[in-house]
């Protein structure tokens, strides 16, 4: 009963509430849509950790895509060898996970340390950059550590497997029953982010800004009496 509910149920409703929540939060508070951005308050940190972040986030989403969504049969059929596939996939997903993680760590350290933009932060935030950051954390520990312990492991024939069957709802948790926990944990969590995610300022990911491009510039200018002043 318990991987009934933790490899059917629990995905099943965290993505019923990711699709449910960004509908209603997109109909009912578009004035809340937003990334809330901190840099007028700290912007080294901010630039670096950022940039971190999304220099490794990209490929590793693109990794997590081919590797739960591809069959192992589709890469062979194309000349990849299993071993070529794992050590691309452990070696170049945990160097873009370190990246990531790094990223992850300064944007979450500046967070809780600078004490302005704590101030600026929402309880959401603070729980949102924590979970990210263990999500991140453990999936590259699982990709580095864990694949080097049990070497007899693949998850493409279990947690793909897995993933695939949810897709097509026929659901199979027992591809789930062998999975090491750090894998179970990096699943779990990043489905729960999932369900977050509409209520959160990460509904700011789905915001092109393509008319910035045609836009007029925006004019600052000094008051006269406070420039006077000084």
């Amino acid at each position: 009963m318990s991987n009934q509910f933790l490899w059917v149920i629990f995905p099943y409703v965290c993505m019923a509430v990711f699709i449910v929540g960004h509908i209603f939060r997109y109909r009912h508070d578009q004035f809340g849509w937003t990334a809330k951005s901190s840099e007028f308050i700290e912007k080294k940190q901010l630039m670096i950790g950022s940039l971190l972040f999304h220099i490794g986030i990209i490929p590793v989403i693109l990794g997590h895509v081919a590797g739960l969504g591809i069959p192992k049969e589709w890469t062979r059929a194309l000349g990849v060898s299993d071993h070529m596939y794992h050590m691309g996939a452990v070696w170049g997903g945990g160097f873009f996970g370190v990246v990531t993680l790094a990223g992850m760590l300064i944007l979450t350290a500046r967070r809780f340390t600078h004490r302005n933009v704590r101030k600026l932060s929402s309880a959401s935030d603070m729980i949102v950059n924590s979970l990210l950051l263990f999500i991140v954390f453990i999936g590259v520990y699982a990709s580095l550590v864990t694949n080097n312990l049990n070497p007899g492991f693949d998850y493409r024939d279990s947690i793909s497997v897995w993933f695939r069957s949810l897709l097509i709802f026929r659901p199979e948790a027992g591809y789930m029953a062998a999975a090491p926990l750090t894998f179970k944990l990096h699943i779990l969590s990043g489905f729960l982010i999932f369900a977050m995610w509409p209520f959160t300022r990460l509904v700011h990911v789905w915001s092109v800004p393509l008319n910035y491009a045609g836009r007029s510039y925006i004019l600052y200018r000094r008051s006269p009496a406070k420039a006077g002043k000084r």
